[in-house]
């Protein structure tokens, strides 16, 4: 059996310049898969709230929701480090509640980590995290929750003045004692730029190949949910696809009455 990964395990792997991998994942069969499969982390994201629920952007899902996800998943993967996407809301309003809602995604949740959007404004909070024992994975770029103030899901730091802004934010959640990264749509010059000047992991999706790792929305590279199509992911199957053939088959069947046949009848 392959050794359990931790947030040691991840700084080790960018100390010896060995990729990480995360993927994402909100149900105990999808964790069990991706877990076997080798993946060094799953992140179960806010993103839930659209690929699993329906909704047009993440805002919408509870702290409550997250927790039932990462109860699911929990159950499901035994080597892969889980860390749990706070959603909006659930840490903004003051640090007491960051801490409070983090500590019940550890101890309700099973997390080993959690996740925070945000920069400079949120690294008094991520200190005071880390400082009891609540291990955060930072994220900075195109902070999904932010997607109204963005106006879209676009290409963050393009100038010099917002690039020089995500290399300060960067700096400061290392020392406020994240343990990695994730840089979402940000130029991969950039990207390879702070994953050189950080100790700390960089965890890319759209920031290029010279980030410390990358992560996927599970359900967009295996081709689940066709609603997303941005740059940066590359669908390495089709399963809607074949799920629409499949239940296209079965609904012929039935309607022919060529299933069930005797062989699938008790007697």
């Amino acid at each position: 059996m392959q050794k359990k990964v931790t947030i040691k395990t991840l700084r080790g792997m960018k100390r010896r310049s060995e990729k990480i991998c995360m993927l994402t994942a909100y149900d105990y069969l999808t964790a069990k898969h991706v877990d076997a499969a080798g993946v060094d982390a799953i992140l179960v994201g806010d993103s839930a709230a659209m690929v699993f629920a329906g909704y047009e952007n993440t805002l919408p899902i509870t702290l409550d929701e997250m927790l039932y996800h990462v109860k699911a998943v929990n159950r499901g993967r035994k080597r892969a480090l889980l860390v749990g996407d706070m959603p909006f809301l659930s840490y903004q309003v003051s640090q007491d509640q960051a801490i409070y809602n983090a500590g019940r995604m550890l101890k309700e949740g099973g997390a080993e980590a959690v996740k925070l959007e945000g920069g400079e404004p949120i690294a008094p909070f991520i200190d005071r995290m880390t400082r009891v024992g609540i291990p955060v994975m930072g994220h900075l770029g195109m902070t999904p929750q932010s997607v109204h103030q963005f106006g879209g899901y676009k290409l963050q730091a393009k100038c010099e003045r917002s690039a020089e802004r995500l290399l300060n934010d960067a700096a400061a959640l290392e020392q406020a004692g994240c343990f990695a990264i994730v840089l979402e749509k940000v130029p991969y010059p950039l990207a390879g730029k702070v994953s050189e000047k950080l100790k700390i992991p960089t965890i890319g999706i759209g920031a290029g190949p010279d980030c410390d790792g990358q992560v996927l929305v599970v359900d967009d590279m295996l081709g689940i949910f066709e609603e997303f199509d941005p740059k940066f992911l590359k669908r390495y199957a089709n399963l809607a696809t074949i799920i629409r053939q499949a239940v296209s088959t079965y609904v012929s069947e039935v309607k022919n009455q060529e299933f069930p046949t005797l062989d699938h009848s008790y007697s």
